[in-house]
């Protein structure tokens, strides 16, 4: 008998403004549940900017859409998943919004944010970006904020940074680390893709590796590839499967509500992007409705019951309760 699962997606990207509708998120809605994490910042942001965002975004599911409820705690994921809604929890894109101020990871979390990466492309106080020509790894800055998030409960994200710097994440961590929308270089050479040995450190510390479904990062970024952008997201999670198992792989999408947005940010913010983002034309993705249908592409590919709902969010949800769970 074929089944759905409830899924987790631990990354995606609405327009990064405080008037922006979180609407488009109940394109996540099944009757099994969903879990969302939702951006709210990355390296030109502040704290006074992702505070914004995350009041906005949480108090819009409040007040306008009953569907969507903010969480904080693994029990009150379930308890969303099993009445049917969409549980919502947010990430950062870079540890710039913390102002230089490791205790404001509290702060964040006390708002929502479950995960962060240190980095985002390119070299902070933090450590160096995946699109950065030297890479000298995480700072002694970078290692604070691990411990700082170990202590809090925060998940550390290796997406965006650098092979180095993902290596001494997965060293530095106490607790499961994840890549929350990371593809597989073996698959697609592209700097945003992870290695063997980062996927592999990851799968060590417990943790977990988001597929994302970016067409740059997958290989297949025509305009018209929707079929073909899915099945290589499969591609890249059967891989990924192989390589570290089954219980160390999930979905981040990293599907743009805001694409227009993003493709302008891209471009008034080059300094954050380069031209592995821009020589395959405008970014496509894989939406949430056929993110959706990755059971169906995962059964027809031989995956039994147990892998795919561990895959669509068992895994993470695994992690989540382990690394959430530190009683503040």
């Amino acid at each position: 008998m074929n089944r759905t699962y409830p899924i987790w997606e631990q990354h995606c990207c609405l327009p990064l403004q405080s008037n922006a509708s979180i609407a488009e998120l109940l394109r996540y809605r099944r009757p099994e549940g969903s879990y969302v994490s939702v951006n709210v910042g990355y390296a030109p942001h502040t704290r006074a900017d992702s505070t914004a965002l995350v009041k906005s975004f949480a108090w819009q599911a409040r007040v306008e859409y009953p569907e969507i409820t903010p969480v904080s705690t693994i029990l009150d994921v379930a308890d969303v998943q099993r009445s049917g809604g969409i549980a919502l929890a947010f990430d950062l894109e870079d540890s710039n919004p913390l102002d230089g101020d490791p205790d404001n990871i509290a702060y964040f979390y006390d708002l929502g944010v479950r995960s962060m990466l240190p980095t985002y492309n390119h070299v902070n106080a933090a450590g160096c970006g995946c699109l950065d020509a030297v890479d000298t790894g995480l700072t002694a800055y970078g290692r604070e904020l691990v411990a700082e998030m170990n202590r809090v409960g925060m998940m550390v994200d290796g997406s965006h940074c650098s092979t180095r710097t993902g290596l001494d994440l997965a060293a530095a961590t106490t607790r499961p680390m994840i890549y929350s929308h990371s593809n597989l270089r073996r698959l697609w050479e592209h700097p945003r893709n992870i290695t063997d040995d980062q996927a592999k450190a990851c799968a060590d510390t417990g943790g977990v590796i988001g597929i994302n479904g970016v067409g740059i990062f997958l290989g297949v970024n025509g305009p018209d590839d929707n079929k073909a952008r899915l099945e290589a997201m499969a591609d890249h999670i059967e891989e990924a499967v192989g390589l570290v198992g089954v219980d160390h792989v999930g979905i981040g999408s990293d599907y743009s509500f805001d694409a227009e947005d993003f493709l302008d940010e891209i471009h008034n913010h080059a300094a954050s992007f380069s031209e592995a983002y821009t020589a395959w034309g405008p970014l496509q993705w894989v939406p949430p409705e056929d993110t959706l249908t990755l059971d169906v592409v995962l059964r027809r590919r031989g995956f039994d019951e147990s892998s795919i709902e561990a895959i669509y969010g068992g895994n993470f949800a695994r992690v989540a309760a382990e690394v959430w769970s530190t009683g503040r």
